[in-house]
């Protein structure tokens, strides 16, 4: 008897999963994702951290600057500002010679990577003694870090800025 019922059990559980299953001609599309990267599309050739911790340490370790982008993923400033800097070959050749990258799409809870409010995009400088640039700023007085697409000059000028400083100081 219990024989019987765990068979017929068992086909019911066989036929009741066949249901489940989609149909290979589905008319619903469904679109294609594609892993997310560390880079978030700010360039996907350059080797970014993980964490900000990590940066530090590959900062102080490698002597280079650590430059931290605070953004957020539905922002159209932030997209545009995306758009420009991954497309632009010098900020991606410096990049990806010169500097520690790391971009956020939260806040950490080091309050001096937000000196001046918690707005996106946020460009910050970090020198290898693990020294937020505070002097390294964008030309806007209530958002200093930031950066528009038209700022873009200023943005490779600061980063260039951040270089020299470093190889002058250290």
């Amino acid at each position: 008897m219990v024989k019987g019922l765990m068979s017929v059990l068992l086909v019911l559980v066989a036929v009741s999963s066949s249901f489940g299953k989609p149909e290979k001609n589905s008319s619903a599309k469904k679109e294609k994702t594609f892993p997310q990267t560390l880079s978030r599309g700010w360039g996907d050739e350059l080797t970014w951290t993980q964490t900000y911790e990590e940066a530090l340490f590959r900062a102080k370790s490698s002597n280079k600057p650590l430059m931290v982008i605070h953004h957020l993923e539905d922002c159209p400033h932030s997209q545009a500002m995306k758009q420009i800097f991954a497309n632009n070959k010098e900020i991606q050749k410096m990049a990806g010679e010169d500097f520690i990258l790391l971009n956020l799409v939260f806040e950490t809870s080091d309050k001096h990577l937000a000196p001046d409010g918690q707005y996106v995009p946020r460009f910050i400088f970090v020198d290898p003694s693990l020294t937020v640039r505070a002097d390294i700023t964008g030309r806007y007085g209530n958002r200093l870090y930031a950066y528009e697409p038209a700022d873009i000059d200023l943005l490779i000028s600061n980063m260039k800025k951040a270089k020299k400083l470093l190889k002058t100081e250290l």
